[in-house]
């Protein structure tokens, strides 16, 4: 099957909004269906199948990364459970920082806020001023830092950071390092080896082009062994299959964070998505994304009564476009998203602003068309 065979939106849609949700490919929406028909005519007679389902999807994820190795991914419900898993599961000791920035969404913030009680400082780093986002990172590092956590791209801005610096600072002090990577990876390339994270986790259902409910979380072999676990079932012993068995352990590879059944649906779903991506090469993506930023973010700044607010440094650009419109209030830009959507135009209010985010695959038409209705807007 070609690639362009794969999406099949309704022709009058104008889907800008893969940084929330994006569509299924035809792929995607055929292995559910598949699965769905499996339950229906044979019910779980082919388990032993499921399994070697999550084991290859497990292998496509260390693809996608570019590292570590299937024994390192854990499938998880989403990158918020990925992220609390570490914040519950580090022993903290009072005074202990976590560093992230200060544009962070909600998942990778208020994880970390919610160690208040153990007196665990949360330490904001503004990263729009006359510093580097990584220099501004590492001048807040001090002896008491235990972990930087950041999101590769910032889900509003669209700033992409800069994570093999990040890496480097955070062995230079000697702190883990965790990156919420759900706004890059299906977008943007990512090399676990440069990288050199302990801790990385993304949904499936926005640029992976997956769906809900199922997501990857790669721990570095050391760091996981740092963190306790709270929640047990009969999925995460090292003896998974053996009921019998009275004495158990967790499972030394990451399949110890997976305590019960795992979302076979989700699991045979994201793996047909993840197969388009890697299939249409990672490298390929990154670039036909960044293009297509370029033209919307081009035409946006034309305007006069435009204003971007996307990195105008390419080496900061991500699939993520924000922009304003000078003379509209907060309110007026929620409401031009609602009545845009009523129009076929799907986009995000974000950060105060309207957010636009084109995968790969989303035609030069499409944008056209929908900047004929945005730049018409007075």
């Amino acid at each position: 099957m070609k690639l362009v065979d794969e999406f099949h939106l309704n022709p009058n849609l104008l889907y800008l909004n893969h940084a929330a949700v994006s569509p299924w490919p035809k792929r995607a929406a055929t292995a559910a269906t598949a699965f769905a028909n499996e339950n229906l005519h044979w019910g779980a007679s082919h388990a032993d199948q499921w399994l070697q389902e999550e084991q290859g999807l497990r292998q496509l994820c260390t693809q996608l990364l570019q590292g570590g190795s299937a024994q390192d991914i854990a499938l998880v419900k989403n990158t918020s459970e990925a992220l609390s898993m570490v914040a519950s599961g580090l022993k903290w000791q009072p005074g202990d920082e976590v560093i992230i920035t200060d544009q962070e969404f909600p998942s990778n913030r208020i994880v970390w806020e919610s160690l208040k009680d153990q007196e665990v400082k949360v330490v904001t780093v503004p990263i729009s001023n006359h510093l580097s986002p990584e220099e501004a990172i590492d001048l807040a590092c001090t002896e008491r830092t235990r972990i930087i956590s950041v999101s590769s791209v910032q889900y509003a801005t669209g700033i992409r950071m800069d994570l093999a610096s990040l890496g480097r600072i955070a062995r230079q002090h000697q702190v883990l390092y965790c990156v919420d990577a759900i706004q890059s990876l299906g977008a943007l390339s990512f090399d676990l080896s440069q990288i050199g994270a302990d801790f990385v986790m993304a949904d499936a259902h926005k640029w992976l082009l997956g769906p809900e409910g199922v997501a990857l979380f790669y721990s570095h072999p050391k760091a996981r062994e740092q963190l306790k676990l709270h929640e047990f079932g009969w999925h995460m012993v090292e003896a998974m299959g053996d009921y019998d068995q009275k004495d158990w352990k967790p499972a030394a590879c990451a399949r110890r964070f997976e305590c019960g059944s795992p979302n076979t649906l989700g699991i045979v779903t994201f793996k047909a998505s993840l197969s388009l991506l890697l299939e249409a090469g990672l490298n390929k993506i990154e670039k036909a994304v960044l293009r297509k930023h370029r033209f919307l973010s081009q035409t946006l700044n034309d305007q006069t009564h435009i204003e971007v607010l996307s990195p105008k440094d390419p080496s900061r650009r991500s699939g993520i476009v924000l922009f304003r419109f000078k003379n509209k209030t907060d309110i007026e830009h929620k409401q031009l998203v609602k009545e845009w959507a009523k129009k076929g135009l799907i986009t995000a209010y974000r950060h105060r602003a309207i957010r636009l985010s084109a995968h790969f695959y989303t035609p030069q038409a499409v944008l056209e068309r929908a900047l004929d209705i945005m730049c018409q807007e007075d």
